[in-house]
């Protein structure tokens, strides 16, 4: 069964009310019996005892063969019959007598009883119980009265709970229901630069505030969301113009040279190639600053040697050499997002390093350095760098998407990372510094 906020607090405050009306009438109806019961057995251990009235006056004796002395017949129950036969203990208790309420006291005792046995007087020892017993009527209704009185007052008290627990609720969440009618507002008008008045302190002024500063990530989302669109439809509309006009002029083909046709293909392949990176760029980004996958605990100096590897292929192209040492270094993340990162820094630095030239790679602690014998990285260039789609001045000619690094800085943040760049004392390149939390490596 679903039930509306309003009424589970409803709910919540009737019962609290109605458990300790509860538990205040228990506890005034079980002191006040108490009471009674307690006045009426010190009333009976007067009589009972050795200068009661009742020891000055007769005793009341039941025999254990179930005969009694000056105890009315209809006091003697199975009780009673057990008790004189076999007791051993005393006994407080309240009896119901012909319609009359008693308290009674049974008290374990041996009667002596005189008799003549062999022409002399011998005394007689009769094992039962003594029976002592007073009026309880007045205290049984009074008893009484209290239970109805504490029944009609917590009925009294409920109805007031419940009266009063609908204009507290009603009250209460009022301020509830203005923030609830904002956010309602907010979603109808799916406007995310409004905001919420952030009110005091507060449960309520905290909801506020965070919803606000989740319309404030969620206006910064979408913003990114719209600039990366922009940049991207910037981006393909260069290469795909090209094809397309490659494309019409293979059209003429015949009129070509074999030279001119086999410029145009490998420009044509070329424009592929770049829009294939950027797409393949494009989906990297789309995964967010989380991407998907159980992040577990992995060697980054073997991902770093694999990387490695491959990108010496792309260097004997130019004839670079790349010189690379690492340490093992155990982190916790995901293989394939790792790759990326540093298989990017290292494509980065081939693009950008002349032909027989030098990149240093080193792997310590947790702390990646790539460097490279090219021309580096302008200084005013160094917090545009890991922008999406931005490119050097000096590099917009060069194939590439500018993501390569936006990338790099992605992984990094997931993995709570920090990478700078700077320039290499003894290359004179570009310096790119990636440092990753280390792990504990295994036995």
């Amino acid at each position: 069964m679903n039930l509306t906020f309003r009424t589970r607090v409803l709910v919540a405050t009737v019962s609290a009310t109605l458990i300790a009306v509860f538990l205040l009438s228990a506890t005034s109806f079980l002191t006040s019996r108490n009471a009674l019961l307690h006045s009426a057995d010190q009333s009976l251990q007067q009589r009972s005892s050795p200068y009661g009235p009742e020891k000055d006056s007769v005793n009341l004796f039941v025999y254990a063969n179930g005969k009694s002395l000056n105890v009315p017949a209809a006091f003697i129950d199975d009780t009673v019959r057990h008790e004189a036969l076999d007791g051993h203990r005393t006994i407080y208790r309240t009896v119901k007598v012909q319609g009359q309420w008693f308290r009674e006291l049974l008290i374990p005792a041996v009667l002596d009883v005189e008799g003549s046995c062999s022409n002399q007087i011998c005394v007689e020892q009769n094992r039962g119980t003594e029976v002592y017993f007073i009026q309880f009527n007045g205290q049984v209704l009074e008893l009484r009265n209290l239970l109805r009185n504490l029944f009609v007052a917590a009925s009294v008290v409920l109805l007031l709970a419940i009266s009063l627990g609908l204009w507290l609720t009603r009250q209460a969440l009022r301020p509830l229901e203005s923030v609830t009618n904002d956010i309602e507002s907010i979603a109808d008008e799916n406007d995310v630069t409004r905001r919420l008045d952030e009110g005091g302190l507060d449960e309520l002024g905290r909801l506020r505030r965070v919803f606000n500063k989740l319309l404030s990530s969620v206006e910064e989302s979408q913003v990114l969301q719209r600039q990366l669109v922009l940049d991207a439809s910037h981006e393909l509309r260069t290469p795909l113009t090209s094809l397309r006009t490659n494309a019409q002029v293979m059209t003429r083909a015949s009129e070509l040279t074999p030279d001119d046709v086999h410029q145009l293909t490998n420009d044509m392949v070329t424009q592929v190639d770049e829009l294939a990176t950027l797409i393949t760029d494009l989906g990297e980004l789309a995964r967010g600053e989380r991407s998907e996958g159980p992040v577990v605990s992995l060697r980054l100096d073997e991902v770093v040697d694999d990387c490695v590897e491959t990108a010496r292929t792309y260097a004997r192209i130019k004839h670079i050499t790349i010189d690379s040492v690492t340490t093992a270094t155990a982190i916790d993340g995901r293989r394939d997002r790792l790759v990326r990162a540093v298989s990017n820094l290292l494509t980065n630095a081939v693009k950008f390093t002349p032909v027989g030239g030098t990149i240093r790679v080193r792997l310590v602690d947790g702390a990646l350095t790539v460097a490279d014998s090219g021309p580096g990285i302008a200084e005013a260039d160094y917090e545009h760098i890991f922008d999406r789609f931005w490119r050097a001045p000096s590099s917009r000619g060069l194939p590439g998407s500018g993501l390569g690094l936006a990338i790099v800085a992605q992984v990094v943040d997931e993995f709570g990372g920090q990478i700078v760049v700077g320039r290499d004392a003894e290359l004179g390149g570009a310096l790119f510094t990636l440092t990753l939390p280390v792990g504990t490596l295994p036995a």
